[in-house]
């Protein structure tokens, strides 16, 4: 499963470079928790949560951003913004599925 995941982000931190975001951080921890992903898209900081299936039988990869999971990607944003002293005037969350399947990428903006 760990490298299910890992090809994932692979497979979306090319997507987005290709899009013109600038990623900053990968698999950023504190004691919180992770950030797949943290990126610029012009100026706007982007905070980006990466899921990857093989199918959709469980349903689809951007379904697995539940409410808990949103809650703890912004708690773990807040200490990402207090730890690097980003005072980003714009900020947003991101979520990325992958499908290694059909090599399917979707970029759901402004996800949560």
């Amino acid at each position: 499963m760990k490298l299910l995941g890992k090809k994932g982000e692979e497979l979306a931190a090319a997507y987005l470079a290709g899009r013109g975001y600038v990623i900053l951080a990968r698999n950023w921890c504190c004691q919180s928790g992770e950030l797949d992903m943290v990126a610029k898209d012009g100026d706007t900081l982007v905070f980006i949560e990466v899921k990857t299936r093989r199918s959709a039988l469980c349903g689809s990869p951007a379904e697995a951003v539940d409410a808990r999971k949103q809650e703890r990607v912004r708690l773990v944003a807040r200490h990402y913004l207090y730890e690097n002293r980003t005072g980003a005037a714009k900020y947003r969350f991101d979520v990325v599925a992958v499908n290694v399947t059909d090599n399917t990428i979707k970029i759901i903006k402004d996800a949560f």
